[in-house]
């Protein structure tokens, strides 16, 4: 794809010569590679993590003097550092480079632009290793002053001119840009027993479907995850709707029509309207789109077309979600990534996410709800319910990150009548995790091992870097930890980066 040093080179009666060079990944992951111009984008170099720094990795090379391009490849994903020089190649990817110089100062690898400390090969730098992991805040000063180069403050202006651009952009294209060329779209018909439909969802790995009315013609509502923690936690109760019996064999309409009327009974009001089903058309702009999963709260909208021919029974197109108008998004901007300088600020400097008070400050503001492991399922259910989220932390006696409960790991229990043989009570979140793993194994939809599920970051990470991210699908959120402890120290998700963009 490129040369492997391009100027600077020695005179060619010289042996070649070759500079030691450091590069440094400082956020997080389980396994980190390099790959760049000079080893021909073919091979791919494993870094190690520095002792007593397990989110820091590095390797050296030895490289030719000139220009080289580079990337990080963390847990099989191409990755490029923000906070070092970056620029796009002829097929439009942004890459890392560095600019080696000839060796008569070992310490003068450097890029132009904001590469920093981070690629120096400086002698004289202080050594990383032997930092005690009980000292958290010696660790992160320490890595703040020798790794992590310091981004200028942004403007008003120039944070009010990236938000512009990003308002026009998503009012400028439709919900058509979120059409994928190919692929499926699941909906369940709610005739379906309320089981099987929620095998269904875990099978496929989506947090909700919509649902077909066969004899009406027309999709009427929406099942999510959070119907199934309802199920359960009705279960057994004095109000329950379903019988552990009926749950093989109850319908999605039965169920929701009874789950209307025990609502209308707790409230001690008359019928309660159905709510009309949210969806989007394809010609919305994407600007409509957000605005409507951030109003309703919820996590997708169907992409319905109503055919001239016949407009009365809508087409399902998609499933339209934040992360995918986020990914739109960031491919439009990725190849010119000077035009939004806003995302180029770090997290930690920025007012979006929910963090622990000591680092807002603030005791009395929004808590960061999390998770013990020995926490009952019960717990940690209504802990969703009642906080909204789609995730909750699990952390030790220390506030390290161990795993993370979502609302989708609750539909594995639908499989093999799992459910029926749980008492909420007494299992911990720990055991329902595992009991999913071994229903589920490691399928389409299943569980995977924590490392797999858990998507961190850490506070000196930019915006950008964070956006990349939360565009994949699947990634609603990621967890912000302390560098080298695992401690949590907050949440940033999809819903917290439009909030700030849009906001």
């Amino acid at each position: 794809m490129f040369g492997e040093g391009t100027g600077g080179g020695a005179a060619a009666a010289s042996p070649p010569v070759l500079v030691p060079t450091r590069f440094v990944w400082t956020h997080g992951g389980r396994r980190v590679h390099l790959c760049g111009s000079f080893t021909r984008w073919q091979e791919t170099m494993p870094m190690s993590p520095m002792e007593g720094l397990p989110t820091v990795f590095q390797v050296v090379c030895t490289l030719p003097p000139g220009y080289h391009q580079y990337k990080f490849i963390v847990d099989g994903e191409w990755r490029h550092d923000d906070q070092q020089s970056v620029m796009s190649d002829p097929l439009g990817n942004v890459n890392n480079w560095v600019l080696v110089k000839e060796p008569e100062h070992l310490s003068s690898v450097e890029g132009l632009g904001q590469l920093g400390a981070s690629m120096d090969v400086d002698h004289d730098m202080p050594p990383l290793t032997g930092l005690r992991l009980d000292d958290h805040h010696q660790v992160q000063h320490h890595l703040q002053a020798t790794l992590l180069p310091e981004v200028p403050a942004l403007s008003e202006g120039d944070a009010e001119a990236s938000r512009q651009r990003i308002a026009d952009f998503l009012l400028r294209y439709t919900a058509y840009e979120l059409l994928p060329e190919s692929g499926k779209v699941v909906a369940l018909d709610v005739t379906l027993p309320v089981k099987q439909a929620f095998h269904a969802l875990y099978e496929q790995g989506l947090p909700a479907a919509p649902l077909w009315d066969s004899d009406r013609q027309q999709f009427v509502g929406m099942l999510s995850a959070a119907d199934f923690i309802t199920i359960l936690k009705q279960l057994g109760s004095n109000g329950a709707i379903l019988a552990e019996d009926d749950f093989d064999t109850h319908t999605i309409a039965a169920w929701k029509e009874e789950k209307l009327q025990l609502a209308t009974q707790m409230d001690g009001s008359r019928m309660s309207p159905r709510r009309p089903l949210l969806y989007v058309g394809p010609d919305d702009s994407l600007r409509q789109v957000a605005d409507r999963l951030l109003e309703h709260e919820v996590a997708m909208v169907p992409v319905l077309h109503f055919p001239p021919q016949n407009g009365s029974v809508p087409q399902l197109l998609h499933l339209a979600s934040l992360s995918g108008v986020l990914k739109c998004m960031h491919r439009h901007f990725r190849n010119v990534p000077g035009s939004l300088p806003l995302l180029s600020q770090p997290i930690g400097a920025l007012p979006l996410g929910t963090w622990i008070p000591e680092i807002t400050g603030d005791a009395g503001g929004p808590q960061l709800a999390v998770l013990r492991p020995n926490a009952t399922l019960s717990n940690a259910l209504a802990l969703l319910l009642r906080t909204g989220v789609s995730s909750l932390p699990i952390v030790d006696e220390h506030g390290s990150l161990v795993d993370i409960y979502s609302r989708s790991d609750i539909t594995a229990l639908a499989r093999d009548r799992s459910y029926a043989h749980l008492q909420l009570d007494v299992v911990t979140v720990t055991q329902a995790l595992q009991i999913g793993a071994q229903d589920w194994g490691n399928g389409p939809g299943g569980p995977t091992s924590a490392g797999n599920r858990l998507h961190m970051c850490v506070r000196s990470e930019s915006l950008r870097s964070v956006v990349e991210r939360l565009a994949h699908p699947g990634v609603r959120r990621l967890i912000c930890i302390e560098a080298g402890s695992k401690r949590v120290e907050g949440i940033i998700s999809l819903r917290d980066v439009f909030n700030f963009l849009l906001g």
